[in-house]
């Protein structure tokens, strides 16, 4: 077993703050008073990871954290199950480890090894937001309280003049009627082992849906850094949609322009590069959470 003490663990629990804590606070900010966020809502609503979870820090499975009284007080979380304390150190309980979480993990770990194995894809442009408003209305476009950058018409003749070559079960599944035939593939919930691959925006943003399903067990660190990468993915996507946000800070990507489609590659494979060592973080993690052996007896600190 590793340990952590105050100064190790520490600064883990304050970068991911950091890193989380704007966002899931203006968000719960935002709910109370019945606002909406065409970008970052999409990360707690979509996402079905709450907010007050998303800033409570845990270590990873098999990592005791040396505590005070004083940390006890400013996290309770830290005590309550499935959490063991052993005189001044933490850590998460094995034995609360259920055959269903492990199953999970296995399968995470098959995804996760099966996008890492198959070569990226790039040029979607990110054209699965214009295939989810193509032919509607604007009372029926999702975010209907926010304006489109060209008429409807316009916008559908664009979209009729490229190849949609989307691999995402849930992106697709969110295509108009008449989008739907237009994609060159049509992924079902059952084919995500085969169909997903590394230069999807939408499989890299999902590295936060994947590490948050096995919380607590993954600990705090990466579930937050894979927060972080969904955002940056959610905010390409949006400046890249049909949708006019400038008001909101966000200088869109004209992928109806050659330099746009560029301009969006070029961002998508940056993405594509960071998400790689996140994604192998997690099939490890989810490799070792799957194999864990969950009946034995506390382990003592080291």
């Amino acid at each position: 077993m590793t340990s952590w003490n105050t100064d190790e663990w520490q600064p883990r629990r304050a970068a991911n703050l950091e890193r989380v804590a704007h966002l899931a606070d203006a968000f719960v900010q935002r709910r109370s008073r019945a606002e909406k966020h065409p970008v970052h809502d999409f990360l707690f609503t979509y996402y079905n990871f709450s907010p007050a979870k998303l800033k409570q820090w845990l270590p990873p499975l098999g990592v005791w954290i040396v505590v005070e009284e004083a940390d006890l007080a400013a996290m309770p979380w830290l005590q309550t199950a499935p959490i063991i304390r052993q005189d001044q150190c933490l850590r998460l309980d094995v034995r609360a480890l259920r055959p269903q979480t492990q199953d999970l993990a296995r399968w995470i770990s098959r995804l996760c090894r099966s996008i890492q194995e198959r070569p990226p894809r790039f040029r979607c442009f990110g054209l699965h937001e214009w295939a989810m408003v193509y032919q509607q209305t604007a009372e029926e476009i999702r975010h209907h309280g926010f304006e489109l950058r060209m008429p409807a018409a316009d916008l559908a003749a664009f979209l009729e003049s490229q190849v949609l070559c989307c691999s995402h079960y849930d992106a697709y599944r969110f295509f108009t009627p008449g989008a739907l035939p237009m994609n060159q593939w049509q992924p079902v919930l059952e084919t995500r082992l085969e169909m997903e691959q590394g230069g999807c925006l939408h499989a890299n943003m999902d590295l936060y849906k994947w590490s948050s399903k096995l919380w607590p067990w993954i600990g705090s660190d990466l579930i937050g850094e894979c927060f972080a990468h969904a955002c940056a993915g959610r905010e390409l996507d949006m400046r890249a949609s049909p949708y006019d946000l400038r008001h909101l800070g966000y200088e869109p990507i004209l992928i109806e322009t050659p330099e746009g489609r560029a301009q969006y590659e070029k961002e998508q494979r940056q993405l594509a590069d960071a998400a790689f060592p996140l994604r192998q973080r997690l099939l490890v993690t989810s490799e070792a959470i799957a194999c864990c052996i969950t009946n034995g007896e506390s382990e003592k600190v080291e």
